[in-house]
C-alpha cells in the first residue's frame, strides 16, 4: 500500500503527479492546443446546482442500473484510454480487476498495453472492447472478432479521432506512445511504419479510415453479434443518426477535448443528444467527471451512465489496482450522499427538476446591474 491517502480525486492527481515522468503525466494530463475547453469544462459542470429536498425516506437507496441489459451497481464506467502500462506495470490487467471489484463495467482501448485475450482473462466482471474504421476492412472485422471470441459484450465504436491532433505538452515533450501488442507490427497497410495517428513521426501511416461514414456503421453493425455503442456524439444529429444506422448505444464526448479545443463541454450538449434519440438507444456520457456530484448532474440531464479516463490513470499511478478501486468508490460515496440530499433513492429517479442551470436570484436584477 501507498502512504499516501488522497480524500478526492485531485489528491489522487497530484500524488500521480509525482509518481509519473513528465512526458507521461503530460500525456495523460493534456489536451489538444490551448486546452481551453479542457479547462472550462470544470467551470461548466461547476455552474450546474443542484436542488436539495428534505424531509424525504433515503433509507433505502439502490445506485445500480444496467447498460445494453447489463447490472453495473453505480452508473460509472471505465473509459477507453490507451497504455495503463504508462501508470503502473500490471497496467489494464489491473484496472480490469478493479471494475470487477468495483461491480461495473471497463471499456479496453484498441491501443491498450495488453491483449484484449490477455485483459479479457484478467476480468470478473462486464467488458467492452474500443473498435476504429480502419482503412484495411478485413482488419476492422478481425478486431470485431477477435472481440466476440474473447468474451467481450460490446464494441465501442470511436468516431471522434479521425485527424492527428496537435497537443503541444506532447511536441514539446517529443513524447511518442507504445504500440499496441494488439496489433502485428508487419501490417500491411500501405507503408513501412503505422500509427493511430496520435502523436507519432511524420510520414507514418495512419490505419484509420478517414473516408468513414454512417453507411459503414451500418455494415459493421451487420457484420458483428455484438451491440454498437458510438463513442464520440457531440451535436443531436449525430445522435438521431446513429440510432438510425444500427448503434445501440452513444457516448456524449468529445475525447477529453484531445482532438478539438473550443468546442463545448460535453455536458452542455448532453440534453440535445438525449432528446434527438428519443429513448431509441442508451446514452452515456463522458468528459471531466471527478465528484459525485459531477454524475448526478450528468444523470439529471439524461445520461443513463458515465465514463472515467484520466481518474483511472491517477489512481493506477498511486496504488495500482486498489488505486482504481478507490477511485471508484470515491465517485460511488459522493454519488450516493448527492442523491440523498437530494432527495433520491435510484438512479432512475434523478431528473431534470433536480438540477438547476441559472440561479433564480439572476430574474431579481434587471440585466447590466453592477454589483460592488
Amino acid at each position: 500500500m501507498t502512504d499516501a491517502n488522497p480524500v478526492n480525486i485531485y489528491e489522487y492527481e497530484e500524488v500521480a503527479r509525482t509518481k509519473l515522468g513528465k512526458g507521461e503525466y503530460d500525456f495523460i494530463a493534456g489536451a489538444a492546443t490551448d486546452e481551453i475547453t479542457l479547462r472550462r469544462t470544470r467551470a461548466v459542470l461547476d455552474s450546474i446546482v443542484m436542488k436539495p429536498r428534505m424531509l424525504v425516506d433515503i433509507s433505502d437507496k439502490d445506485m445500480s442500473t444496467t447498460v445494453l441489459g447489463q447490472e453495473i451497481s453505480f452508473p460509472v464506467m471505465l473509459d477507453p484510454a490507451g497504455n495503463h502500462s504508462a501508470a503502473h506495470p500490471d497496467a489494464e490487467l489491473a484496472t480490469a480487476r478493479a471494475a470487477g471489484s468495483a461491480g461495473t463495467l471497463m471499456v479496453l482501448s484498441a491501443q491498450a498495453s495488453r491483449t484484449l485475450e490477455e485483459v479479457s482473462q484478467a476480468a470478473s466482471g462486464p467488458i467492452w472492447y474500443q473498435q476504429y474504421f480502419f482503412k484495411d476492412r478485413g482488419l476492422t472485422l478481425e478486431m470485431a472478432r477477435r472481440a466476440e471470441e474473447a468474451g467481450y459484450s460490446a464494441l465501442c465504436l470511436t468516431v471522434d479521432a479521425k485527424v492527428k491532433p496537435k497537443r503541444e505538452r506532447n511536441i514539446r515533450n517529443n513524447y511518442q506512445g507504445p504500440a499496441s501488442p494488439n496489433y502485428d507490427p508487419s501490417l500491411n497497410v500501405g507503408g513501412s511504419s503505422w500509427t493511430f495517428g496520435l502523436d507519432a513521426p511524420s510520414g507514418a501511416n495512419d490505419i484509420r479510415d478517414q473516408a468513414a461514414t454512417y453507411e459503414d456503421l451500418d455494415w459493421l453493425a451487420s457484420n458483428t453479434r455484438l451491440p454498437l455503442v458510438v463513442k464520440g456524439i457531440m451535436v443531436a444529429e449525430d445522435g438521431y443518426q446513429s440510432a438510425e444506422h444500427g448503434a445501440k448505444a452513444v457516448i456524449v464526448s468529445n475525447h477529453g477535448t484531445r482532438y478539438l479545443d473550443t468546442t463545448f463541454a460535453t455536458i452542455e450538449v448532453l440534453p440535445e443528444v438525449v432528446d434527438a434519440v428519443n429513448g431509441n438507444i442508451e446514452v452515456y456520457m463522458d468528459g471531466g467527471i471527478r465528484r459525485g456530484s459531477d454524475v448526478f448532474k450528468a444523470l439529471a440531464l439524461g445520461a443513463r451512465a458515465v465514463l472515467i479516463g484520466r481518474p483511472l490513470f491517477w489512481g493506477l499511478a498511486v496504488d495500482g489496482e486498489d488505486g482504481v478501486k478507490s477511485v471508484l468508490e470515491m465517485l460511488r460515496d459522493e454519488l450516493e450522499a448527492t442523491m440523498g440530499m437530494c432527495g433520491k433513492t435510484t438512479v432512475e429517479s434523478i431528473d431534470r427538476d433536480s438540477i438547476a442551470t441559472v440561479s433564480p436570484l439572476l430574474s431579481l436584477f434587471p440585466t447590466g446591474t453592477e454589483f460592488r
